[in-house]
């Protein structure tokens, strides 16, 4: 991992951080050894941890390439940034719609750091960061509407994200999202649901020395999505939504979500 001086000052290289864990799971090369560490030991009590990281790229890409084609969408919220990756958010959506704008929010300095040094827009679009808490979620509209034409759609992705809030109160916080903006917009919401594996792995996660991960029953997720419309093929694991024919494996996974339309 190649930083700045000052980004150097901020990383403590000596203690998990959720991003670089997940990064290591998805084959970034933004990690340290002991994310990879916390990372390998949450694999250990979960195998499948990997194959579900996977998974939830995929998923977005696939929820983006949608949203930006067949719904016409050219506005997003991604919340929850993470370490920026291939096929970022704007490089899905900008490749379908050039003017997209797109707006990530993060509070961490070091994703944010990242993020506006790699995720650049194409010339037509934009993109902007907003620094602020996922659960200000008026404030975080507020910021985004700088950027964005909130009287029109805007999709809001929360993705692999929601498990850092209690259940109800993830619910409630989507719900407040969601009537901050303009009918025809979409919220893209995925995130792990609690078997006895899954739970394993939670436990194996809470050990290192980062912020702790819930998973969700099934219906803990489905309850983000009240009053609002699924898109085909509705709510279940994320590698069976509009997998792409001989794309990314469509086993399914113990990550659950959907697309819903205001």
């Amino acid at each position: 991992m190649n930083n700045s001086p000052e980004l150097e000052a901020r990383i403590q290289s000596g203690i998990p951080h959720s991003a670089r864990v997940w990064n290591y799971w998805i084959g970034g090369k933004d990690h340290y050894p002991v994310d990879q560490a916390l990372g390998d030991q949450v694999i250990a009590s979960y195998p499948q941890t990997r194959d579900l990281a996977l998974a939830s790229r995929a998923f977005q890409t696939r929820a983006v390439q949608y949203l930006a084609g067949e719904a016409g969408i050219t506005q997003f919220v991604d919340i929850g940034t993470g370490l920026p990756v291939q096929n970022s958010t704007h490089e899905v959506a900008q490749s379908i719609q050039p003017k997209a704008r797109i707006v990530y929010v993060d509070n961490d300095p070091l994703v944010l750091a990242h993020a506006r040094a790699l995720l650049t827009s194409a010339p037509d679009g934009m993109t902007n960061y907003v620094h602020a808490n996922m659960l200000d979620a008026e404030q975080v509209l507020q910021e985004a509407a700088q950027t964005l034409d909130m009287t029109q759609p805007v999709a809001v992705m929360v993705l692999s994200t929601l498990g850092h809030v209690a259940p109800q109160a993830g619910i409630d916080l989507m719900h407040r999202y969601m009537a901050g903006v303009a009918g025809g917009s979409h919220l893209v919401l995925c995130d792990t649901i609690a078997t006895k594996e899954t739970l394993a792995a939670q436990e194996a996660y809470a050990s290192g020395d980062t912020p702790p991960y819930l998973v969700r029953r099934p219906e803990e997720i489905l309850a983000s999505a009240d009053g609002m419309e699924l898109v085909s093929p509705g709510f279940g694991s994320i590698s069976l939504w509009r997998p792409n024919p001989g794309g990314a494996s469509t086993e399914p996974v113990d990550q659950w979500g959907f697309v819903a339309r205001k």
